[in-house]
């Protein structure tokens, strides 16, 4: 059996299993699977996007589909070890509408992000990192409990308790979205830069400790 936290709370192994029986709302019934977070016990950055999509669905693990690509590679530019980091999202199942053999993703309601913020908030007791990165509004509505505009808070930390520090940005599927191939590569640019505010305070805890 895993080691307990270094920290506090419940290991992540144990939450994992847990959360892998979750009936908290009706979402459990059309996916394949819960999806729970990935990544280290020890992570100083917790990253939380919205839902998994068809392909973490089928996976069974966060962000390995196309918007989990363009993730990594942002991850990269900005000097942030994705191996590092603890990956989740704020619903843990998938969402969806069937047409003919395509699941076209649904976003979750305000209902199914509450059911599923125990799950959050055990994860972050778990963890206790350094930072939450909220991915997209879904992810802010999660971290923060309640509806969380992006622009207005993009690109600065703001406070959380216990000494923990919260960044808002997009999620990766919206730079996916963009049809407008300049607007796409701007907006990519704006991303990595948020991602770079995270790696800019993970050197300063480091230097701290």
């Amino acid at each position: 059996m895993p080691t307990a936290s270094r920290r506090s709370g419940t290991s992540l192994e144990i939450l994992r299993e847990e959360a892998s029986n979750c009936r908290a709302c009706p979402l459990w019934k059309g996916a394949t699977q819960t999806v729970f977070g990935e990544g280290p016990q020890t992570a100083q950055i917790m990253l939380v996007g919205e839902q998994p999509g068809d392909k973490e669905d089928l996976a069974g693990k966060p962000f390995v589909g196309p918007a989990g690509l363009m993730l990594d590679r942002a991850l990269v530019e900005a000097g942030v070890d994705r191996n590092k980091v603890y990956v989740t999202n704020a619903v843990k199942h998938f969402k969806f509408v069937p047409r003919g053999k395509v699941r076209l993703h649904q976003k979750p309601s305000t209902s199914e992000i509450k059911a599923c913020r125990q799950w959050y908030e055990r994860e972050l007791a778990s963890l206790k990192p350094v930072l939450v990165v909220a991915m997209g509004a879904t992810a802010a509505q999660c971290v923060f409990g309640k509806i969380t505009p992006i622009n207005k808070n993009r690109g600065r930390l703001i406070d959380l308790e216990d000494e923990i520090k919260a960044l808002v940005t997009v999620h990766p599927s919206y730079l996916l979205r963009l049809p407008d191939a300049d607007a796409k590569a701007q907006e990519y640019k704006r991303f990595v830069d948020d991602l770079r505010i995270a790696a800019d305070l993970l050197r300063k805890s480091a230097r701290a400790a």
